[in-house]
């Protein structure tokens, strides 16, 4: 099969939804100097941070937005790359992959805003009954594999650092949302967990066999970006410009308030226990945003280029990627323990 038609197995709704709306090629927009108008309450974004969303609402002292939010749920890069080819979302928060892969599908689209997250969040986890005990053993063996996410990437990254080429294994297309009923059914041998899912699986299937496997894989960038035509509109961008301080000072705040965060966001919002949105801050690190984004434009050529090796997405420069007109905007209103690269 070729693998840059992959995705289509496991995200087809991607590319149905994008062959019904036009999108320029990305790099097609010239974007001039960014407007040093403040937004008002006429300029509507359409915002895909549910984070920033819940953190408002549980501290209302971190607000107001100076425009109008319209906030739209996503879960996960695909459904953001959707939402943006289909127009219907203006700005929204993801890992480094998603930004490669619309690239590579001809979404025009640029990072806006860094934070690096240092924390290791996907656990390669074995399915029940598994005679896995090493990375070693996984050749032969089936790994759920989502081409467009940053469990896609860590995979990759494993599999490199432990010296098995991705072509010694079969990697199974899916969607992360699957990741846990594969493993469940054994459909797939292995697949990267992150709490609270982690847990909870280990705790019914550890004693059948199921575990985890050593990695110090990280999913460095968490970062916000937004199509190209939206930052090219005045208006839009100098309300992603007001966004910005208050995505860092949401972020900074649910880091220093966990047991708030918990409850409001995922006891309230996010429907799961307090046991585990406790297992999930616990495995967290504290956010950083970085002086400048050179090493953020290095780790994600590196994404890039291990993907593009692979065959999943075509070679390419990232640095188109990164709105650097928004480069220090992050940083300069981070508190200095907050400032500073990985």
């Amino acid at each position: 099969m070729n693998r840059r038609g992959f995705l289509a197995l496991g995200s087809g709704a991607l590319l149905t939804l994008a062959g019904c709306a036009s999108s320029d090629e990305p790099g097609s927009t010239t974007l001039g100097a960014l407007p040093t108008a403040a937004p008002d309450k006429s300029t509507v974004l359409r915002v895909g941070v549910s984070t920033t969303q819940a953190q408002l609402a549980a501290e209302p002292s971190l607000g107001p937005l100076p425009f109008s939010a319209t906030w739209v749920r996503l879960n996960g890069g695909p459904e953001t790359i959707q939402g943006f080819r289909a127009g219907a979302v203006d700005l929204a928060a993801n890992a480094g992959m998603p930004p490669i892969q619309a690239h590579d599908i001809g979404v025009d689209a640029k990072i806006v805003a860094i934070s690096h997250n240092t924390a290791v969040n996907y656990i390669p986890t074995t399915r029940p009954g598994s005679d896995i005990r090493t990375a070693k053993d996984i050749v032969g063996k089936k790994i759920a594999f989502s081409q467009g996410q940053a469990q896609g990437v860590t995979i990759l990254k494993w599999l490199k650092e432990n010296g098995i080429s991705y072509k010694d294994v079969t990697l199974v297309p899916l969607p992360s949302s699957q990741f846990l009923t594969a493993l469940q059914g054994k459909q797939v041998d292995l697949a990267p967990l992150t709490e609270p899912s982690l847990t909870k699986y280990l705790k019914q299937y550890e004693r059948d066999g199921a575990r985890t496997l050593p990695t110090d894989v990280q999913d460095l960038l968490s970062l916000l970006w937004a199509p190209t035509s939206v930052l090219a509109d005045d208006r839009k961008a100098a309300a992603i410009q007001a966004f910005i301080p208050l995505w860092v000072k949401g972020n900074n705040w649910s880091w220093e308030n966990p047991e708030e965060w918990i409850d409001s966001y995922y006891v309230k919002d996010q429907g799961v226990t307090k046991d585990a949105g406790e297992r999930i801050v616990k495995s967290r690190k504290k956010p950083l945003y970085p002086t400048d984004w050179d090493s953020s434009i290095a780790w994600e050529q590196s994404i890039a280029d291990l993907m593009a090796g692979a065959g999943f997405v075509r070679k390419f420069d990232v640095s188109v990627l990164f709105d650097r007109r928004f480069e220090h905007i992050a940083a300069q209103v981070a508190p200095a323990e907050y400032r500073g690269q990985a």
